[in-house]
């Protein structure tokens, strides 16, 4: 969910025909062709598109498994309700934030594209974001952090998997150009991977639905195993961070915080590693001594 300015696409839809695949190059064998307009319909200059729809979606979804997960933690479908629109709107800032500190260069020059959430989001900004927001939510109304986070750190990573399904058919997030057997083609004009229309590319979003579900399964077979108490949520942050420092090589990029072969994300995910995997480390063990110290306490 993190593509370039309208300006920037319109731009470079002029040089469409420059960028189609040459007849003679080989396709990957494992090819998909994706040639479903992004805009699902539009009313005048207003559009609806698929990528809107599933990140719509993602978010009923995140409330709804968080609902049914949040059960076997005590938390009340009252609760996940109350903390909902602090998650939603901390998340939209942060998804724009962190997209428009990337692309800083062109929005400094556009000051009021700014406020136009809807042309470009971070997924890495929409859960610190989301994050950020629910601790000042739980901190006023004194709801106990951990276990609520730990409650829906499963529902939030197949909500991730859910919205990446919008970014399979927008075209955004795609990958750099590929001769590995499996890859993706887009082939509509409105496609947001404009500089690879009938380029066979990596099927970045896909490795990230794949990493997503490998996630989830491992907070599954984790939840309430555990202690203390969010400590599935920072294994959920750390591992999410993992998978997507890896994916991010794969992404085609065109930020502005670049540094060689690293992006923008590279370094939020080596900074989210570098605070949540320390202190998960710390606090599983700390939790673990607990038990063994309290007798010794308990004879003097």
């Amino acid at each position: 969910m993190h593509y370039k300015p309208d300006d920037a696409v319109t731009s470079l839809t002029s040089g469409i025909n420059d960028c189609r695949m040459p007849r003679e190059m080989l396709l990957p064998i494992l090819s998909i062709f994706i040639s479903i307009d992004p805009i699902l319909f539009s009313i005048g200059s207003f559009e609806i598109g698929w990528h809107g729809v599933f990140v719509v979606v993602a978010v009923i979804a995140g409330i709804g498994l968080s609902i049914w997960f949040g059960r076997g933690a005590g938390i009340t479908r009252e609760v996940i309700y109350s903390i909902s629109p602090w998650a939603i709107v901390g998340g939209i800032i942060g998804a724009r934030l962190i997209h428009v500190v990337d692309y800083y260069d062109h929005y400094i020059n556009n000051p009021l594209q700014i406020f136009q959430f809807w042309q470009g989001l971070s997924i890495f900004g929409a859960i610190l974001g989301g994050t950020l927001a629910v601790f000042i939510y739980t901190k006023i109304r004194r709801i106990p952090l951990g276990r609520l986070a730990d409650g829906m750190a499963p529902a939030l990573i197949l909500a991730q998997a859910v919205g990446r399904i919008g970014c399979v058919i927008n075209g955004d997030a795609y990958g750099t150009e590929t001769s590995w057997p499996w890859a993706f083609v887009y082939t509509h004009p409105n496609a947001a991977a404009t500089t690879l229309l009938g380029v066979p590319g990596h099927p970045s979003p896909l490795y990230e639905i794949i990493w997503d579900l490998i996630v989830f399964g491992v907070l599954w077979r984790l939840r309430g195993r555990l202690k203390p108490d969010g400590s599935l949520f920072l294994l959920y942050l750390s591992l999410y961070s993992a998978g997507r420092f890896l994916i991010e090589f794969s992404r085609a990029y065109s930020g502005s915080l670049g540094v060689g072969v690293l992006h923008e994300a590279h370094f939020i995910a080596l900074l989210v590693m570098a605070i949540c995997i320390p202190l998960l480390i710390y606090r599983v063990r700390r939790a673990r001594a607990q038990p063994l110290a309290e007798p010794v306490v308990g004879e003097g």
